[in-house]
């Protein structure tokens, strides 16, 4: 049979202890040491993270809390892991993490598996997770649960087979109820919910945003607020590359480069560096008559529209007013959308569901009084092999 195993215990402001590791290796581990060196502090600590009472005399003098840490390794379907899990706690690479801590006011909390648990949880499942040998510790066997636990063991598949289906079962029922109740005690809070997300989903859809469509607008309004600027801008490059009409004694960079370009085309077959050079000055003026003809169509493109600036802004006001509620940008209120859409169907499948869930309830029910009664009857009958009554 597999066994949980204390792999280690962290304990801190406790006692003489001020802040001590125990690690605890496979097979046995004596923990020796003069008197008042902490020993009976490591027996204490375990206590705790098992449920124990919490005395704040306990709490090392000067700290303002107590600490015990413990890491159990535990076998997968144990009945504490599956007692743990209901209660939400997660394994941690097959082991449960438990904390305890006490002040020095006297409050105690408990933590298991990552999650705030009611200290009694601790104490149920204490039984499960470790046995405690003592003069008056050990009264493990005198408990009706560890000595049918014992007979069930000895009792073999004939008990075991019908023992794990009705746990199954059992399990079943339990995670079916905790559902159905949380549905029906969380009504009003879930017709809310649903409410709110509908207003939202309505809100999100009369605007009809698009991905994207909020980066879009502002670039737009950015170019339109500054048309008049950008055109004055591009008009000027254009005529500073390729001359202005209206000033035909202007110098402009195509008529200068053009002029280097002829008069090393002249001379370019007395020396090839020099022809390189005549080469690199044509691409030059390529690459300047190409900008210059962009810079025109730029200018004579652009949309100095007031009525479109108009219409921009108050499209990108209607997105803005999405966007202070549903997310930090459009395509953020979008996957809320996304989201919430899901979340209401789920909201509004309540009826449907706790209709299902009462019905499986009520099956399992039934389902369970007849596995009960065939593990009662296994356990009556003598198990194979054993000599006769």
């Amino acid at each position: 049979m597999v066994c949980s195993v204390l792999e280690e215990m962290r304990i801190r402001s406790l006692g003489v202890i001020d802040d001590a590791v125990v690690e605890l290796s496979p097979g046995f581990t004596a923990v020796t040491g003069e008197t008042g060196a902490g020993k009976t502090m490591v027996v204490t600590s375990l206590g705790l993270l098992l449920g124990g009472r919490a005395d704040p005399a306990l709490v090392r003098i000067g700290a303002g809390k107590a600490v015990v840490e413990g890491r159990i390794a535990v076998p997968a379907g144990a009945a504490a892991v599956v007692r743990a899990e209901e209660a939400g706690a997660e394994l941690d690479d097959g082991a449960l993490l438990i904390s305890r801590t006490v002040s020095a006011e006297g409050r105690s909390r408990a933590h298991l598996g990552g999650r705030s648990v009611p200290v009694g949880l601790l104490a149920e499942l204490a039984d499960d997770l470790v046995a405690v040998h003592g003069q008056t510790d050990q009264q493990g066997l005198l408990k009706l649960s560890r000595q049918r636990q014992a007979l069930d063991r000895y009792a073999g598949d004939g008990v075991a087979v019908p023992l794990a289906k009705y746990s199954e079962a059992y399990r079943r029922l339990r995670a079916v109820s905790t559902e159905l109740e949380e549905i029906v005690t969380r009504a009003r809070e879930r017709a809310q919910e649903a409410d709110m997300l509908r207003y939202g989903l309505e809100e999100i859809a009369a605007v009809e945003p698009r991905a994207g469509e909020d980066v879009e607008l502002a670039e737009e309004a950015e170019r339109l607020g500054h048309a008049e600027a950008l055109s004055s801008a591009a008009t000027a490059a254009h005529a500073a590359l390729a001359g202005n009409p209206e000033d035909p004694e202007g110098i402009d960079a195509a008529t200068l480069v053009a002029g280097a370009h002829r008069a090393l085309e002249a001379v370019r077959s007395h020396d090839p560096a020099l022809a390189a050079l005549a080469d690199r000055i044509g691409e030059i003026g390529i690459l300047l008559g190409d900008v210059a003809g962009e810079l025109a169509g730029y200018a004579d493109d652009l949309d100095a529209d007031p009525l479109r600036l108009a219409a921009v802004e108050e499209r990108r006001a209607a997105l803005t007013g999405l966007t202070r509620k549903y997310g930090d940008d459009i395509d953020a209120v979008l996957a809320w959308a996304e989201q919430s859409a899901a979340r209401l169907g789920e909201l509004d499948g309540d009826d449907e569901r706790i209709g299902e869930l009462t019905a499986e309830r009520d099956a399992l029910r039934s389902e369970l009084g007849g596995l009960a009664q065939a593990l009662t009857d296994a356990r009556g009958r003598p198990p194979s092999g054993s000599p006769p009554r």
